[in-house]
């Protein structure tokens, strides 16, 4: 198993006395963690689970980071794995023929601007947890539930809840204005793999469409036993991809996997003749709601907690944004409580500093929305125009790190063909 060091410098004050209890250690919490410590606030850590048993659990996502989330990393949080994780160096697309099995309608890849990384969230979250009590977090292992957040807000002067489930985020309600699926629109497979081939040319998430089945990405990643592949299955509830909720076995769930890939996606199939799983618990099956909650949670007591990230806005990880908007809503917070100061953190700050991540956020969530329906024809003439010029393939490419950038092409058919006009002096994309 890998071991990882920070090399993280010594934090600067610059909070005063001020103190911050942060519910959930995941992406968005450990790095707001280590954001604040880095700062001089007093910071208190509840989470469930320590290093040790985080880094020898099971997988617990299929994260990719991309550059702008990469460097809100480097500039939160420690990036001592950057010298052995494979980079990801480009974005490709393949759209299976819907009549002919094993056939392409579109096919193109293009490079990222700035390559994009993915570490194994088990080696991430075990060293991040372990610098943010070496820099002086208190952390607390329990599950927490209404009566610990009774007592943080009582004993801290804000609390910030980055935890995805249990009594605590149900305290987050769903906002009906801004969640649009009342039940999951896939079910999730995921397999660290190692063995799988690279792909020719240049690394990539390759992400492949089978319409009216689901989806495929497959993209190199690092992991505790060292580099490999992450294959993140897609399915469509009720259809052929949707096989794995009987919780099968890890040889079960790869042998599906790779049955799966030999009858919709050969050419992933292809890769795969020698892989094995990497770890006893290298998969990961499941399904969830898309779901935007309200941000801010009254207790019984009358004081108020702040929802950030997943536990406020989740979305399905088909165009593998949550991560990545975890790392974007921590620096948006961060900021928000720098420029606060010492006053008190009140319900319409809290409120104030959601609204500022959600001029971000609602365009991930639209985007990723539109992914889980039937693409109207607009958004296919613009994926297959990219494989005729380079210069659109790598908009869209680059357009992940900053999901803002598909607006308003991508829903509004007069602006797409206004977008492939712009683009079509190049011929040819990606390889």
């Amino acid at each position: 198993m890998l071991q990882y060091k920070s090399s993280r410098s010594q934090p600067t004050s610059e909070s005063g006395n001020c103190s911050v209890a942060i519910v959930g250690a995941g992406q968005s919490g450990l790095l707001m963690a280590l954001g604040l410590l880095d700062r001089g606030y007093r910071v208190t850590l509840v989470t469930n689970r320590d290093s040790d048993a985080i880094v020898r659990g099971r997988v617990m996502s299929s994260q990719c980071m991309f550059g702008e989330a990469l460097r809100i990393e480097r500039d939160l949080g420690s990036r001592c794995w950057d010298s052995t994780c494979p980079t990801v160096d480009g974005i490709g697309l393949a759209v299976a023929h819907p009549e002919q099995p094993g056939r392409k309608v579109i096919d193109w890849a293009a490079r990222l601007n700035r390559p994009a990384m993915s570490v194994d969230q088990r080696i991430k979250m075990s060293v991040w947890l372990n610098d943010a009590r070496s820099r002086g977090a208190e952390v607390e292992l329990r599950e927490a539930g209404v009566p610990d957040l009774e007592s943080l807000t009582a004993s801290h002067d804000l609390v910030l809840v980055s935890a995805g489930k249990g009594s605590v985020a149900d305290l987050f309600l769903p906002d009906p204005r801004r969640t649009q699926f009342h039940q999951p629109q896939r079910t999730l497979a995921c397999t660290y793999l190692h063995g799988l081939e690279p792909t020719e040319d240049f690394s990539r998430v390759a992400f492949s469409i089978v319409p009216g089945v689901g989806e495929c990405v497959v993209f190199p990643a690092l992991t505790v036993s060292g580099p490999c592949h992450i294959v993140m299955f897609e399915g469509i509830p009720g259809g052929p991809m949707d096989c794995f909720n009987d919780m099968p076995s890890p040889k079960q769930h790869l042998e599906r996997s790779r049955a799966l890939l030999k009858t919709y996606l050969p050419w992933e199939y292809a890769r795969c003749s020698n892989v094995q799983l990497t770890d006893e618990y290298a998969t990961l099956s499941g399904r969830f709601t898309p779901c935007v909650r309200q941000p801010v949670a009254t207790l019984p007591s009358g004081r108020h907690v702040l929802g950030m990230a997943d536990s406020v806005v989740l979305n399905d990880p088909i165009t593998g944004q949550g991560a990545n908007s975890a790392a974007k809503c921590c620096e948006i917070y961060l900021d928000s409580i720098l420029r606060h100061g010492d006053g008190p953190f009140s319900a319409d700050w809290m409120l104030n500093t959601f609204e500022r991540y959600w001029d971000y956020a609602q365009y991930v969530v639209q985007w990723t929305n539109t992914m889980l329906m039937p693409r109207p024809a607009h958004i296919l003439k613009v994926l297959a125009a990219a494989g005729e010029h380079a210069s659109l393939a790598s908009s869209i490419a680059n357009s992940f790190d900053d999901p803002r950038e598909f607006f308003p092409w991508w829903i509004d058919a007069s602006e797409s063909e206004r977008c492939i006009a712009a683009h079509s002096g190049v011929k040819r994309a990606g390889f």
